[in-house]
């Protein structure tokens, strides 16, 4: 039998071959018989009403079932309550299609629902809506400037943002730096698109087929809005093509579909187009001003971060943006102050790292900006600020292994070799410019539950309810499972994604490795126990009177030491049980107040970055040569796709930096950068090797494996690190990303 991984292998993707030969079904991959299919028709407007709606050409193209508009759809409830899910903002979620109201642009105003897809596209070009327009304001700008509606005030409370006289600090510093710094709207753009597959049986039991981050989230957020039995509603999402937070909340074409279900007793699919995929959830855009006082060998005596982004004007959407800086930086003075501004869009939303992306980000810039007015190095600006405590809680890490990270990654990317003044290294034609900077992040661990079963064939089935977003999940859980039993790769199913296995967080905020990882740990111990009592009880018993601490599992065995003689296989133990297998079900959970955010220490990873750009001297093209990441993510279970998530972080940050900006129209109040022509991302040729470090952190308070997550520190910091290595390429600092040719010009 072969041998059984290990916690730390870089083992293959479990799901790898599925994905890369078709096999793998994603949300719209479903086909129940007599499938109908749903066009979304958006408004056009950002705020007014319809009017009317002339639906006769619309219905006169054959295949055409039904138009479903706010007219003639079933009754839903009133109260905004029911439309809330696990991922919402405070205020009144959007209610599609519940009235004549209309908040944003794209906003669906109707369905068209028809035999084919090709049916449904071509009525809804024919759909005759009448709109009555409103004013609107979506420019953040001017939203900034408003006075803040009394009654709904939109200063979030400061808490704990505040220590120390940093104004009177700031004054009496030598060395100040301040600045404004502007970050865009982006918009996700995941490889799959947004699609829901209902598929209707009688009874109004639904089967839904979703591409989301939480199957149960969506469950409950259906159930309550249709008034079903939650049992009556089973979702399921196996298999997502990218998500990066898009799919944290429930997005209107899964309630639509739901809808069209239940209203023709049939099954129905909706899916959103990629120009429809810039009508919901969105990075929103950020202001960021700061201001650092230090003394003259670099040392901080003051922070002031003020940041302000956009919400709707129908939900307060908020991010942690100014707190990241004040916690990473050892200051004795230092305030920081958030803001939201409102205007006529759809809510935004999480994206991968929300509000350190931004505020981490930003932030840096200016820390490179103080290293320069200090004359120090950057490297040695961060060493002489670090901290060993969350500065603004004043609670200790579990772990930080910043100052390591900091070091392997300087010396693998060659720091020391760096000519300080800008503009001061080429190679031929072109500037090359170096740049870093560090990241920290959020280790999140959540309740989450998990079922193992060992069934007398000697397969391993481990099962919960978590979604795997692309980050490799599944993997983990089946690595986690092999470990804890010893039980080769290749006899171990995995199953995910779906509302009926064990409870699961919505998949968000890299929690996934270290909660569903914790919950299989503790179900696959369960199971281990109970084969230890079935040994122990065997006469003559194989183990002896081995305690079940003296026992260990490998190659499909229980063995007490090395030898031979006093091992027994798991095939045999379960079938001596009497029983077809041998399962378990636990909870694995955090101590009560040690969350991320909250208890005696804070848990965070870290990271640090260097880059290396070279810019054309006359055609000031960037390109991004050399990317070197030192990541500090306490216990690493499977290092080939915990590099693949740093590198994926990564290269959305090259994105952010270079490429990614959603422009508005403000005279309409709409997205027009809604396609990838007038949308950039990054593609292969922008992407050099990106070189991942792992330090060494054990972590035993973190989470019980030590781990903490990784899908989102390769966002934090990286962004900064290629702003950074421009300015030092070229003496021109850019505060406003992305920076772009026009911007070096």
């Amino acid at each position: 039998m072969s041998a059984s991984p290990r916690i730390g292998d870089p083992v293959n993707r479990v799901d790898g071959e599925a994905k890369v030969t078709g096999s793998a079904r994603y949300a719209a991959d479903h086909f129940p018989p007599g499938l109908l299919y749903g066009w979304i028709v958006g408004s056009p407007l950002a705020r007014g009403r319809v009017t009317g709606i002339d639906e006769a050409a619309a219905r006169a193209v054959p295949g055409v079932v039904e138009v479903i508009s706010h007219r003639n759809r079933r009754q839903l409830p009133r109260c905004d309550r029911s439309y809330e899910d696990e991922a919402a903002a405070s205020g009144s979620p959007f209610r599609p299609l519940y009235d004549d109201e209309v908040l944003f642009s794209g906003q669906p105003v109707a369905l068209v629902v028809a035999q084919t897809l090709e049916a449904a596209r071509d009525a809804a070009s024919l759909l005759q809506v009448g709109y009555e327009s409103a004013s609107h304001d979506t420019d953040f700008e001017r939203a900034m400037a408003e006075p803040f509606p009394p009654k709904s005030p939109r200063e979030v409370e400061p808490g704990p943002r505040h220590r120390g006289n940093p104004d009177q600090a700031l004054a009496h510093s030598p060395v100040r730096h301040a600045a404004t710094y502007r970050h865009p709207a982006q918009h996700h753009n995941p490889m799959e698109m947004h699609a829901a597959t209902v598929v209707w049986e009688p009874g109004d039991r639904l089967t839904v087929y979703d591409k989301t981050q939480g199957t149960q989230n969506v469950q409950s957020y259906l159930a309550r809005i249709f008034g079903l039995d939650e049992d009556d509603v089973r979702v399921r999402s196996e298999f997502v093509g990218g998500a990066f937070g898009s799919g944290l909340r429930p997005q209107y074409h899964v309630f639509l579909a739901a809808l069209a279900a239940i209203m023709l007793q049939r099954s129905v699919r909706v899916g959103m187009t990629r120009q429809q995929m810039f009508t919901h959830v969105y990075r929103p855009p950020a202001v960021q001003s700061v201001a650092l006082g230090a003394g003259a060998d670099g040392s901080l005596n003051a922070i002031i971060n003020d940041a302000t982004h956009t919400t709707s004007r129908f939900e307060r959407y908020t991010q942690t943006i100014v707190d990241w800086a004040l916690m990473h930086y050892k200051c004795p003075n230092a305030r920081g102050t958030y803001r939201l501004a409102s205007v006529d869009t759809c809510t935004p939303g999480d994206m991968r790292a929300p509000g350190a992306a931004t505020g981490v980000n930003l932030f840096e810039i200016a820390m490179d900006e103080l290293a320069y007015a200090a004359k120090v190095d950057p490297v040695h600006l961060r060493r002489v600020n670090h901290t060993d405590k969350d500065a603004m809680h004043g609670r200790p890490f579990t772990s930080k292994a910043l100052r390591e990270a900091l070091q392997a990654g300087a010396e693998r990317f060659g720091w020391a070799a760096r000519s300080a003044p800008p503009r001061s290294m080429r190679e031929g034609t072109e500037l090359v410019g170096w740049g870093m900077a560090t990241g920290v992040w959020e280790a999140p661990f959540e309740q989450t539950a998990a079922r193992a079963r060992l069934a007398a064939d000697g397969t391993l089935e481990v099962a919960c309810a978590m979604t795997d977003i692309g980050t490799g999940t599944a993997t983990v859980m089946a690595q986690v499972a092999g470990d804890t039993l010893g039980v080769p790769l290749d006899r171990i199913r995995v199953r995910l994604g779906d509302s009926d296995l064990p409870e699961a967080p919505v998949e968000g905020g890299s929690c996934g490795a270290a909660s569903a990882g914790a919950a299989v740990h503790l179900a696959c111990l369960t199971v281990g126990a109970q084969l230890h009592q079935v040994a122990a009880g065997m006469a003559p018993s194989p183990i002896g009177d081995a305690a079940f601490d003296d026992v260990v599992f490998g190659a499909g065995h229980m063995m007490v030491g090395t030898g031979p003689a006093r091992r027994v296989s798991l095939v045999d133990l379960v079938r001596a049980s009497g029983r077809e297998w041998i399962e378990a079900e636990q909870v694995a959970r955090p101590d009560p107040g040690e969350s991320a955010d909250k208890g005696s220490k804070a848990k965070n990873t870290h990271s640090a970055v260097f880059v290396e750009v070279r810019i054309d001297e006359e055609l000031p093209i960037v390109r991004v040569t050399r990317v070197v990441i030192a990541v500090a993510a306490g216990r690493i279970i499977n290092p080939k796709t915990a590099r693949s998530q740093v590198i994926g972080g990564a290269v959305m940050a090259i994105g952010m930096a270079l490429h990614e900006e959603t422009v508005m129209d403000h005279r309409f109040g709409r997205f027009m950068t809604h396609n990838f022509a007038d949308y950039h991302i990054p593609v292969n040729a922008d992407i050099p090797e990106i070189d991942v470090i792992f330090v060494n952190e054990p972590d035993a308070d973190v989470s019980p494996l030590g781990v903490k997550g990784v899908g989102e520190i390769g966002v934090v910091g990286t962004a900064a690190a290629v702003v950074n290595a421009i300015y030092h390429a070229t003496g021109r600092r850019v505060r406003s990303l992305p920076v772009t040719v026009d911007k070096l010009i």
